[in-house]
């Protein structure tokens, strides 16, 4: 870099040759030599090779210069919101320190898999060792968040094993930085606590791979406030409310009041056509601030919190009502505070704003209830009243991811926000046992219910003494079956893992993850499913397959057939079994390809025989698992 150039042509001065004049890239000026180092394809490996040539390179290429801020945020763009502009930074040493970081996260990911693989799916299954591996390493956490998510928007074909775990560490990573800042919200005192900021770290909590912020959720309110606004001046062009700024000040008239309402009403009700989501009343969704804002719909108490934090922004203070059944807004009708419940109206935000009087809200459970439930409750009842909804909609799903994920969050939730409650620690402590999950973690509840309340000895006792025995079971896993098409028992197996199928009868697309030369299943479940009116019967092979809609089932072999046009299969398990999808079949990982290792040779077979024999090219091979392996390895670098 550094050599000399002599000129093409020598001056003759008084009859002489001159010395030749020599020029070098060292004596460019600082700036010009950091903007040749920052041209695009330079990389970090270049820059480390032009810093060793000379002094006068090394000190332009000094770690806190331009040009190793260029190489840092080039490399990670994301990480630039968390430096501020023009800051002195060490730039080498935090290039340093993010690309350790990436290589310690994804051997740890890519260490998982070997680890937790079961060929049941495990659901709701929780990689506590792995976390805290994470957590361990010490390391600023917004660069383990960006390594994940590195990870997650690579090419979306491949290595889907390792995004599978990347996901749900980055899943775990979110929601503990949600349950921390949830706690500090908690110590706040009440009068400080927003209903609206406890209802996003809610939405947050149970969506923690969504993009949901109190400020995008702020500005969308600010867009409905603003056509309340608009409504207003076309009405009261001095209406107090058009110089109020974000709710500051609070409208004392009630006739100004009732115009606010009136406003606000026409605009959510009318021009927006929210509305109460009475088709879908249990979709968790209506629970969730983004998706009541995203969907215009939702449950009393989710417009409730939506209507409420409006009218406060317009100047009108309303309160929650802790109604059973249906939650409710009530709005003081006399110019002093009164716990009178006839001096209040009450505003139904699920039925469009509707405003009642006290005994007029009994019609809307159908029963008369005390005075007691028409009282104002804390933003604190007001979030366990919303957990403990979407806690029922757990309880109620059909036993499938979904439903026990959103169980999970909303027991940690509300377990965070009432940490003595012993009824929903038991009932999480049941969860975790009937799961087979983080045992250790069942361990430390069932010692938190024994200290609250000694009564519960007997469910505790027992929940101890089988959770030793998974941990004890755990330290000795039994070693798993190897199944080879080529043993005898197996030869009436025509189908093999990775292999996209349709459903004859019920119409579904899958694909296979596993078999058995037999029905394994219980004979009640062989009734209930009437295997008998097959042709076979159960007495034929049977597929462990995951389906689009995303469920897993277990389909008899007369049933399947090849799918006559492969497609990718929408299901979140897919990545615990396979690492890629080649547009005609999935590839198994390599835990899957240990329980079935001829499995990959018949799938390729398969595959050329159905799809690629009149195709150009056909005789191409997959790439090898090691050979994918030196590829995402070569992705560190």
């Amino acid at each position: 870099m550094a050599t000399s150039v002599a000129q093409e042509e020598q001056p003759i001065l008084n009859g002489n040759i001159s010395e030749p004049q020599t020029k070098k890239l060292t004596y460019l000026p600082t700036e010009l030599l950091e903007h040749i180092l920052c041209f695009p394809v330079l990389t970090h490996v270049d820059i480390c090779n032009v810093s060793c040539c000379c002094k006068r390179l090394h000190d332009v290429s000094h770690g806190r210069g331009k040009v190793w801020e260029h190489q840092y945020k080039l490399r990670w763009p994301r990480l630039q919101r968390f430096y501020r502009q023009n800051e002195s930074c060490d730039w080498l040493r935090e290039y340093k320190t993010r690309h350790r970081v990436g290589i310690q996260i994804r051997r740890t990911v890519e260490s998982i898999s070997k680890r937790f693989f079961t060929e049941v799916p495990c659901v709701g299954q929780v990689l506590g060792d792995s976390f805290a591996e994470i957590e361990s390493l010490g390391m600023p956490e917004h660069f383990c968040e960006d390594e994940l998510l590195f990870i997650l928007n690579s090419d979306k074909r491949k290595s889907l094993t390792l995004k599978y775990y990347a996901r749900k560490i980055l899943y775990f990573l979110r929601q503990q930085n949600i349950l921390r800042s949830l706690k500090t919200f908690l110590e706040q005192p009440a009068e400080q606590q927003s209903a609206l900021e406890g209802a996003v770290l809610v939405d947050q909590y149970c969506n923690p791979l969504a993009d949901v912020t109190l400020d995008g959720v702020s500005v969308q309110l600010d867009e409905i406030i603003e056509k309340a606004k608009k409504m207003l001046r076309i009405k009261n062009p001095s209406h107090p409310s058009l110089r109020i700024a974000n709710g500051d000040h609070v409208i004392e008239d009630f006739e100004l009041q009732r115009q606010v309402l009136f406003a606000l009403n026409s605009v959510l009700y009318e021009q927006l056509q929210y509305k109460g989501n009475e088709c879908d009343y249990y979709n968790p969704l209506n629970s969730y601030i983004h998706q009541v804002l995203l969907r215009h719909t939702g449950i009393p108490i989710s417009l409730s919190v939506l209507y409420m934090t409006l009218a406060r922004k317009l100047g009108v203070q309303l309160e929650p009502v802790n109604f059973p059944n249906h939650f409710l807004l009530r709005w003081c009708q006399k110019p002093r505070k009164s716990e009178d419940i006839y001096d209040f109206v009450y505003i139904d935000a699920f039925g469009k704003g509707k405003q009642l009087k006290a005994k007029e809200c009994e019609y809307l459970i159908g029963h008369q209830v005390t005075a007691d439930y028409y009282n104002a409750i804390s933003t604190t009842e007001v979030l366990l009243r919303m957990v403990g909804n979407l806690l029922n909609i757990g309880k109620r799903g059909e036993g499938n991811e979904k439903s026990y994920q959103l169980l999970r969050d909303s027991l940690d939730l509300y377990l965070t926000i009432n940490p003595d409650n012993v009824q929903y620690l038991l009932l999480q402590a049941r969860l975790y046992f009937h799961l087979g999950i983080w045992p250790e973690k069942v361990l430390d509840i069932l010692q938190h219910i024994q200290a609250l309340d000694p009564s519960q000895h007997g469910a505790v006792g027992y929940l101890v003494q089988h959770t030793l025995e998974h941990i004890q079971h755990k330290k000795h896993p039994a070693t798993p079956e190897v199944k080879r098409r080529s043993a005898p028992e197996h030869l009436e197996v025509q189908y093999s893992v990775g292999l996209i199928m349709k459903h004859k009868r019920s119409g579904y697309n899958c694909v296979i993850y596993g078999w058995d030369p037999k029905c394994t299943m219980s004979q009640e479940w062989i009734t209930t499913m009437r295997v008998h009116q097959l042709s076979n019967g159960a007495d034929q092979p049977f597929y462990n397959v995951l389906v689009q809609d995303g469920t897993c089932r277990y389909a008899a072999q007369e049933n399947l057939e090849p799918h006559s046009s492969p497609l990718e299969i929408g299901h979140p398990e897919v990545g615990r079994y396979f690492s890629e999808f080649t547009e005609t079949h999935y590839v198994a990982n390599e835990e899957l390809q240990a329980r079935y290792p001829e499995d990959t040779g018949e799938t390729l077979d398969t595959v050329r025989q159905l799809y690629h024999r009149n195709a150009p090219g056909s005789g191409s091979q997959e790439g090898t698992p090691a050979e994918d392996q030196n590829h995402q390895q070569a992705m560190l670098m």
